[in-house]
């Protein structure tokens, strides 16, 4: 009887496994409006999107936020800020420029 349990467990992961890849494979959206209403007036709406599917996926459908995302991204990050520091030096340099000394005084 231990066997057959065996068996039906492995057929049974298989299966969710499958199910797993297709729904990655292919994507699957979630949608839902939550509204909070008090006499015909409306205080409260929430819309809920959920996208499932593999990252390969959602860049085929043009879905890539990660990749500029600051906390998931450290090389996002990083090159904003060195773009940041070459315009802060670029405007240090014009502002400590001889012609801009010779303004000031």
């Amino acid at each position: 009887m231990s066997n057959n349990q065996q068996i039906v467990h492995s057929i049974q992961s298989t299966n969710l496994a499958d199910i797993l890849e297709r729904v990655l494979d292919k994507g699957i959206v979630i949608a839902g409006d939550i509204q909070i209403k008090l006499a015909d007036v409306e205080l409260l709406t929430i819309k809920i999107r959920l996208l499932i599917a593999s990252v390969d996926k959602a860049q085929q459908i043009g879905i890539n936020w990660w990749e500029t995302d600051s906390y998931l991204n450290t090389k996002y990050k990083e090159s904003e800020l060195e773009k940041e520091n070459v315009k802060l030096q670029k405007r240090i340099a014009k502002l400590e420029s001889p012609k801009s000394r010779a303004k000031r005084k």
